[in-house]
């Protein structure tokens, strides 16, 4: 693609309006700008769009969102004539700057395509876009948001007619659709007003929305625990200026948690996040004013979700009574250890009931599981993968889903939603944190109670920004040489195993992800993100005691920040 010409196409046309064109004005003199704006179009990954927003092919905007819409409407009609037209797509959009505008831009294009749309009336976390496409028996379902990004960025997720997001086949070619289009001339659009009166957009009213939270409320497994102690622990919510607000303080109402303090000047939505550095319930600092409340109310548990409201963070007390934060991999393994001893009974009585999880995430999960004789399944890294297991076991009900994860904070318990749901996760560990209250408990002393009976699992994710197209080349250098060097040690330990996911391995499809198992069982994986500039190196091990855990850990990482240094 030259960048030039397609920069001179964009200021150029009347097609793109006046605002598109200032912007593009303003940057005549910057090169490397322009460069990076459209040395490419934004590329339509297996999950849909993320980027900065912005005018440019190589940004987010309502071009590049009509350019997917239309790739996506054409896979509809070619490949679901009969009956995606009538089914249709059901749309939400978060908190975001411009997440409304691009909804309604989607469903523009989808309506000049013949297919009709559902939109929400406000703001929807993702968790209920993905419930409401088989509640609605929509073919998809699109979701505006850039989930835990820094403002800068927006996305386009596009989820399929079984409630999750679109699969590797599928995405293949919805991806050969959006390819072929170059003209973002000719890409079809209606009013906003002629959509809607002629029946192609629908706003969609509080019956799904209840539908969704009475789903969500009956993966309570301990109502009786809630009833004596839902009014007596202490809970600070934020949603992080996000979607959270109103689903998961309500579902905590209603099943009776009273004492819930919401973190006001993170409660509205705000797409500048202006109260954090990122909205990202992953990083430490964005409960900072949650964690000076909880100091002041004495709470015995921090929640947060970010914007999109399907990843949740958590912080509680340790002995000394100090705020700390609970990892991914940690909340994860609390759930599996809370869900299947407090239902053994039923878990006892289904077929091969199944917990699932990603190949980064820690074993600690699976170890718990397979002590109480439940099965743990391996996916490739994204909860669309989790999602497709859910529905699998469904058409040969061979398995029964209890539980599904990832490292990176997404956990679900039902299979209401088929992605990762911050609303019914909330609910969850505030129920287990309850739990252990009833029985003068934290659940950071829960969780050493888990390492004291499975031994001291530890983990670290080390990611590395690179940004651009010069980014995008050092990160494929990084893969080829970890991928060709034959490495045979690592940290004086003999690898004994390495494995690449692009051989489909495993009975995984491929992907380009290596895995690294040592002779200690330490391990490392290695993988470019899939929707940021980084490159992600995984860690994970189990010691005899934490300091051991810890030595492995860094040791493990002095030996990856030298390794990147000759690269």
């Amino acid at each position: 693609m030259n960048y030039i010409n397609e920069y001179k196409k964009w200021i150029n046309s009347d097609y793109f309006d006046r605002k598109t064109r200032e912007e593009l004005l303003n940057i005549e003199h910057d090169k490397k700008e322009i460069e990076d704006r459209f040395y490419k179009n934004l590329d339509f990954g297996t999950g849909g769009l993320r980027g900065i927003i912005g005018a440019g092919s190589n940004r987010i905007n309502i071009y590049t969102i009509r350019r997917a819409t239309l790739g996506l409407a054409n896979y509809i009609i070619k490949n679901n004539k009969e009956q995606g037209t009538d089914r249709g797509v059901v749309i939400a959009y978060d908190s975001r700057y411009m997440s409304k505008e691009f909804c309604e831009e989607a469903a523009k294009t989808l309506a000049a395509c013949g297919i009709k749309s559902y939109i929400f009336d406000s703001l929807k976390s993702t968790p209920q876009l993905s419930f409401a496409i088989r509640y609605l028996n929509c073919i998809a379902g699109i979701v505006i948001t850039a989930s835990h990004n820094p403002k800068e960025y927006n996305g386009y997720k596009v989820y399929w007619s079984d409630g999750g997001q679109i699969c590797p086949n599928i995405a293949k070619e919805i991806i050969k659709e959006v390819n072929l289009i170059e003209d973002y001339s000719k890409i079809p659009t209606i009013s906003y007003e002629e959509s809607i009166s002629l029946g192609f957009i629908n706003i969609l009213d509080e019956k799904c929305d209840n539908a969704f939270i009475n789903s969500v409320k009956s993966q309570i497994i301990r109502q009786d625990i809630i009833d004596e102690y839902g009014s007596k622990i202490k809970i600070v919510y934020t949603p992080l200026h996000g979607t959270g607000n109103i689903p998961v303080r309500r579902v905590l109402k209603e099943v009776g948690f009273t004492n819930v303090t919401v973190v006001k000047e993170q409660e509205m939505p705000d797409f500048n996040f202006s109260t954090v550095k990122s909205p990202n319930p992953e990083e430490i600092e964005a409960f900072n004013i949650a964690t000076e409340i909880a100091r002041k109310e004495n709470a015995n548990i921090i929640i947060g979700t970010d914007p999109d409201c399907d990843r949740v963070g958590v912080i509680v007390k340790n002995k000394q009574n100090e705020y700390i934060a609970l990892n991914g991999n940690q909340i994860g393994a609390l759930l599996v250890n809370y869900i299947i001893t407090n239902n053994i009974n039923s878990i006892n009585l289904f077929k091969n009931p199944t917990i699932i999880k990603t190949i980064v995430t820690s074993q600690l999960g699976a170890e718990i599981a397979r002590s109480y004789g439940v099965n743990c399944l391996d996916t490739l890294t994204g909860f669309k993968f989790i999602g497709e297991k859910i529905s699998e076991f469904e058409k040969t009900n061979n398995h029964t889903f209890i539980m599904g994860y990832e490292e990176s904070y997404g956990y679900l318990i039902g299979t209401h939603a088929r992605d990762k749901d911050g609303v019914v996760s909330s609910l969850l560990i505030s129920e287990m944190a309850t739990y252990y209250y009833s029985k003068g408990m934290s659940l950071y002393e829960g969780l050493l109670e888990i390492y004291e009976k499975h031994g001291y699992y530890k983990e670290s994710l080390k990611s590395i920004t690179l940004k651009g197209r010069d980014g995008l080349n050092k990160i494929k250098n990084i893969m080829s040489y970890f991928r060709e060097c034959n490495i045979k040690e690592i940290t004086d330990v003999k690898v004994k195993e390495l494995k690449d996911y692009l051989n489909n391995i495993d009975g995984l499809p491929k992907s380009d992800v290596l895995k690294f198992i040592l002779e200690d069982e330490s391990w490392i994986a290695i993988r470019p993100s899939g929707t940021e500039p980084k490159i992600k190196f995984y860690i994970g091990c189990k010691g005899n005691t934490v300091e051991q855990a810890e030595n492995i850990i860094n040791n493990i990482e002095r030996y990856i920040e030298r390794a990147i240094k000759t690269i």
